[in-house]
């Protein structure tokens, strides 16, 4: 699919060269510190190293000391308490933090994880009965809950007090929780709006912590659950949550928990490993990894069987048992590739052929027999081959259950929130969303949900966007310039990784197809000296033709280290090639 670049604006030059000579670094370096809002000295430092003294308050989110109120009581009286969370990543995580720091303190808790099929997303029903019957008197709901007015008000005539810790969207109406824990709260003051699940189940135990003068480093070892939320949920990577992601990968590279390991070695991330119970990973793993490697693991429990067996492998501290419980997630994942390449491909087959689904500003496409569990990863591929609004939906349990994906500039929660009226439940955020209809509904839910969208894209050509940070030249990338590169990271949604652009390259000899369509190349600007510089562009080999016969080209890509048989080189990994018009 063509796409277009679009090269951001490089900030006032006076505020560069002031701070490239504050911290003596070249000028396109300082120019990306600028693009991310910093201009200063003090806000570079804060940036480069990060701290965990500059977390924030815990008490400044609202409700935060009516929870820990609840939770002291509970511990007092010895009340059961049950934690609660979503059967993805981020709700797994959380469930396995809160549940871990309590049962230092406290051993009547237990943890729930709703059943994706029989229950749904979110608070259910059968979760407060078993609750209810378990002898339960407080619950702590970890990302989900805050659209849950009328399960949070049958928990309460059930005896069954709410502790709600999400970070989704509110409703209109909140529930009626002994506390609430949400900055996007319209009436919340806490600064950073855009914690995980799983983060502001960190921002509890902190909060917890400090009231009962626990030490904080004891909560460094649940960092490795947050950074994986972190990655998985697609959240910012800014603010508190760059702190939080860059501590949690540093535990996670350094020691990980059993659980982790048990994935990571499933995942081939692991070497020389001689039995002894120590090893190395095969590279540094970064916030790339997790969400490729790590997340999808963990998901696939939820998506195929149960998300308890995600809470148990997260929870677990003997490494024999995180391999028996990993492996099985192991083979959990590889059902769900094989699910969602089928339901893929039968989608693509339904698309390509229907002239009305092709012409269509959004995709909107249902088949009853598909899993549930990979209609999400369905809606993103789809995403990606067509790059426009895309719901996809499936039958389960007399519902239409549908994963909604969205693109740049278009607010698909919002989108469904306007046909709130057809739906039984939705939730979600800008990007991402889940909703159910009745099956009575679904026509008159595709026809509105396309006139929305055509109405709010009206003269919007929808062609993705490389967004490009600085045209750079060549002879800028060396060790030095990639160290300092390398402090940018972790790298996220907010603070992607650099994409450079330079023009009029041309082929130094030596470039060739390689693997499954990719093109293993050797570039040189013939103007600048320097070079040649190895390069590598994935599923791009069919513009090898072009590149021998020595017309420059321009090229997009990030910069990045190669190791091949001990040897670590810098290489350009070229996202995408234009040849000169």
């Amino acid at each position: 699919m063509q796409k277009r670049w679009v090269v951001k604006t490089g900030g006032d030059p006076g505020v560069v060269d002031n701070l490239s000579k504050a911290l003596g670094i070249g000028p396109y370096l300082s120019q990306l510190l600028v693009q991310r809002g910093i201009t200063t000295f003090d806000e570079a430092k804060t940036f480069f190293r990060p701290s965990l003294s500059d977390l924030i308050d815990p008490f400044r989110m609202k409700d935060m000391d009516k929870a820990i109120a609840r939770i002291e009581q509970a511990i007092l009286h010895n009340e059961k308490i049950l934690v609660y969370g979503d059967y993805d990543v981020d709700g797994t995580s959380a469930v396995a933090l809160v549940y871990t720091f309590l049962r230092r303190f406290h051993e009547a808790v237990d943890f729930y994880i709703p059943d994706r099929y029989t229950e749904g997303y979110g608070i259910s029903g059968q979760g407060i009965d078993f609750a209810f019957q378990s002898g339960v008197k407080l619950i702590i709901a970890l990302d989900c809950g805050i659209k849950a007015v009328e399960k949070v008000a049958y928990a309460t005539d059930n005896g069954i007090d709410f502790i709600i810790c999400d970070h989704h969207r509110p409703g209109p109406k909140l529930p009626e929780a002994i506390a609430i824990l949400d900055p996007k709260r319209g009436d919340c003051p806490y600064p950073y709006k855009e914690l995980s699940g799983c983060g502001i189940g960190f921002k509890l135990i902190q909060a917890y912590a400090r009231k009962n003068n626990i030490s904080f480093d004891s909560l460094v070892q649940y960092l490795d659950l947050v950074v994986i939320s972190i990655a998985s949920d697609i959240v910012d990577i800014t603010g508190e949550n760059r702190i939080l992601a860059y501590f949690g990968l540093r535990l996670i590279n350094t020691r990980p928990r059993p659980g982790l390991e048990a994935l990571l070695r499933y995942a081939s991330m692991i070497k020389n490993d001689d039995g002894s119970g120590s090893f190395v990973f095969n590279r540094e793993l970064t916030i790339t990894d997790l969400v490729f490697m790590i997340g999808p693991r963990i998901n696939a429990a939820g998506r195929i069987e149960s998300g308890n067996n995600s809470v148990r492998l997260l929870v677990t501290q003997e490494l024999n048992d995180a391999l028996r419980i990993g492996e099985q997630i192991n083979s959990n994942n590889t059902e769900r590739k094989n699910l969602d390449t089928l339901a893929t491909q039968q989608a693509l087959g339904m698309i390509n052929g229907s002239e009305d689904l092709k012409s269509a500003r959004s995709t909107v496409i249902f088949h009853p027999d598909w899993h549930k569990g990979v209609i999400g990863i369905v809606a993103s591929r789809l995403t990606e081959f067509f790059y426009r609004p895309t719901i996809v939906l499936t039958l389960s349990n007399g519902l239409i259950t549908g994963s909604a994906r969205s693109v740049k500039d278009f607010d698909i929660y919002e989108a469904i929130d306007s046909c709130s009226d057809l739906l039984e439940h939705f939730g979600g955020h800008k990007f991402a969303a889940g909703l159910s209809l009745k099956p009575e509904n679904l026509t008159a839910f595709c026809t509105r949900f396309e006139t929305i969208v055509q109405k709010r894209l009206q003269g919007i050509e929808l062609i993705p966007e490389v967004e490009v940070d600085i045209k750079l030249p060549l002879n800028v990338i060396n060790s030095k310039f990639y160290s300092v590169l390398k402090q940018f990271a972790p790298f996220g949604p907010g603070n992607m990784a650099p994409l450079f652009m330079t023009q009029g390259v041309v082929d130094a000899g030596g470039s060739r197809v390689v693997g499954k369509n990719h093109l293993k190349l050797n570039v040189v600007h013939p103007d600048i000296a320097g070079g040649p510089f190895s390069a590598i562009a994935f599923q791009q080999g069919e513009h090898i033709a072009w590149i021998e016969k020595q017309i420059p080209f321009n090229i997009c890509y990030h910069v990045e280290e190669n190791e091949w048989n001990g040897s670590i080189s810098l290489q350009l990994n070229i996202k995408d090639i234009r040849f000169s018009d």
